[in-house]
């Protein structure tokens, strides 16, 4: 066993002291020493409830045979760190939380790994720990939020979002803002939509390296106990086997994922993780193959932001299981792929025994022939762009437009709030990618405003900043190269003609060739003066289009 490095051996009595020290006994050290990289804490709603979470796996693996040995990491909440400089710290965690869970597992030489995460960033920092280490680990999250209830219909946190932009030009009032604010959030668990990290949750179930129902079954369920219970017996399997992450997250595994995702219409923050995961275990996703996916898989689950229902209405539905059962049967995922159940996706299959084809729609009547994400290419964007054309109107997938040009997202809220965006302008929102943010922000805040003021179908985004998970409408992030990497963006001038056009990939300044090159000339990269650990993850942070990671 790999543990035995710090337990064998009359060298290593010093250390066998500091085991007895946690109270272990002879047994629990000679058993395999299995890690829980716990993300509980108070201040996450998806992640107040962890501790029942990595209870119960701790279950599991001691009824299985090993020893459990928790440790924690650090989280982030989008939703509270919206629309301020707390932003600036959401992507830049991710970094840590897989520095931090290599570090404690590398340093202390466990055998085996179960990582309880929840929400955006903490999901796929702990998977491309997972990746990097590549000892035996699984993955069993959370779960998702139920939803709220205003008024006899379902809301969740973008409702609120919403709500804000329909109070500023005076179609809601502030006391009913106020009871949407109180009533869309019921309690634990990753917010309700398909937002970032029940994107990449239902992700982690779609790579392998989750078992069926780790993307679905809400927080308070019982069965989400029962998941994480079988997820600390699954992972003592993987240590007897020695199945790995490399075993799992193949080329074939991402490929599987990124089919999931086109069906789902997931976040457009995939792009960033999947790659970033893959990098770690060293397959490299090209953005370009998520368009390849997406002119064959449709879009075949419409849940909010993009439509009415939530993660608990999927999970009733069959899941993400019965998802990838349709994609399978129409031959559009690999089912001989290796799991962390120890058995093959398709052998994964065979114990579904019932699809909800109202919520999860069959292939031939999808909701979007085409999948939900959209990579664009042109004179803007280089190296890539992205948008989640699943939540777009269909008249804005084809958009011509001026540009209305603000460096920051504080500029452009002005500006909207103001009422100075009218039907068909093109915000720009520059200085706000990985390096020039530093951080590259989610913008919820100004997509939310135009959605409440009912300009979410006339008025399209772009940044090289991020959208969230919750955004809705013409929202096009990962500009790349960003504005302080000296990219076109920063050329954009006020006025500029945008041209969008999402079912051909494309995202251009109509300027020449020759204007463009002269207006690139010109261009002084804005750097921030930014301090501590923003000013090191500004050194060091890649391009979106390689899923910003540390070059």
């Amino acid at each position: 066993m790999r543990s035995d490095k710090i337990k064998k051996g009359i060298e290593r009595a010093p250390h066998r002291s500091l085991l007895y020290a946690l109270g272990l006994s002879d047994d629990d050290i000679d058993k395999p020493l299995i890690g829980i990289a716990n993300s509980a804490n108070d201040i996450i709603p998806g992640h107040k409830h962890l501790d029942d979470i990595a209870k119960a796996a701790k279950h599991g693996i001691t009824a299985a045979g090993g020893t459990a040995l928790s440790f924690s990491t650090i989280g982030v909440c989008d939703g509270i760190a919206m629309g301020h400089e707390g932003m600036k710290f959401s992507l830049a965690s991710r970094e840590i939380i897989a520095d931090s869970v290599e570090a404690v597992v590398s340093g202390h030489q466990l055998d085996g790994l179960v990582l309880v995460p929840n929400c955006d960033k903490i999901v796929p920092g702990m998977m491309m720990a997972a990746a990097r280490l590549d000892i035996p680990a699984i993955v069993i999250s959370g779960g998702p939020m139920k939803a709220g209830n205003h008024c006899g219909e379902a809301i969740d946190l973008h409702n609120v979002f919403e709500a804000v932009g329909s109070v500023v030009s005076g179609k809601m009032d502030e006391e009913e803002l106020e009871l949407i604010s109180k009533r869309a959030c019921p309690g634990a668990g990753s917010c309700a939509g398909m937002f970032t990290a029940n994107s990449m949750n239902s992700m982690a179930e779609a790579l392998g390296i989750a078992l069926p129902g780790n993307g679905t079954i809400p927080a308070v369920n019982a069965d989400r106990i029962r998941v994480a219970k079988a997820a600390g017996k699954a992972v003592m399997h993987l240590v007897k086997e020695d199945i790995k992450p490399s075993d799992i997250l193949t080329r074939d595994a991402f490929e599987n994922a990124i089919a999931v995702d086109m069906a789902l219409g997931c976040s457009t923050n995939t792009a960033l993780h999947l790659p970033a995961i893959a990098h770690e275990a060293g397959v490299e996703i090209e953005l370009e193959h998520f368009n390849e996916v997406s002119d064959k898989v449709p879009h075949i689950c419409s849940l909010t932001p993009a439509g009415l229902n939530h993660m608990e209405d999927l999970n009733q539905a069959g899941g993400i299981h019965a998802v990838i059962n349709e994609l399978y049967e129409a031959d559009l995922i690999n089912g001989d792929v290796l799991t962390v159940s120890g058995k093959t996706l398709k052998e994964n299959l065979k114990a579904i025994n019932f699809i909800d084809h109202e919520i999860i729609r069959p292939l031939d009547n999808p909701y979007h022939e085409r999948g939900g994400l959209a990579i664009l290419k042109g004179n803007i964007a280089p190296q890539g762009s992205v948008v989640k054309r699943a939540a777009v109107a269909d008249k804005m997938k084809e958009h011509r437009g001026p540009a209305r040009v603000y460096s920051g997202e504080e500029a452009a809220i002005k500006a909207i709030n103001a009422g100075e965006i009218v039907p068909g302008d093109v915000v720009v929102i520059k200085d706000e990618g990985p390096k020039g943010g530093p951080g590259m922000r989610e913008m919820l805040a100004p997509t939310s405003a135009l959605a409440g003021m009912g300009l979410d179908d006339s008025v399209a985004l772009i940044t090289d900043g991020r959208f969230s998970g919750a955004t809705k409408g013409a929202a096009i992030g990962h500009v790349s190269p960003e504005a302080a990497a000296g990219g076109p963006i920063a050329a954009i001038e006020e006025g500029d003609i945008i041209h969008i056009d999402m079912d051909n990939f494309v995202l251009e300044v109509e300027l020449s060739e020759e204007e463009l090159a002269a207006r690139m000339e010109n261009v002084n990269p804005y750097l921030p003066e930014v301090s501590g650990y923003l000013k090191r993850y500004a050194k060091l942070v890649g391009p979106a289009s390689k899923g910003a990671v540390f070059e």
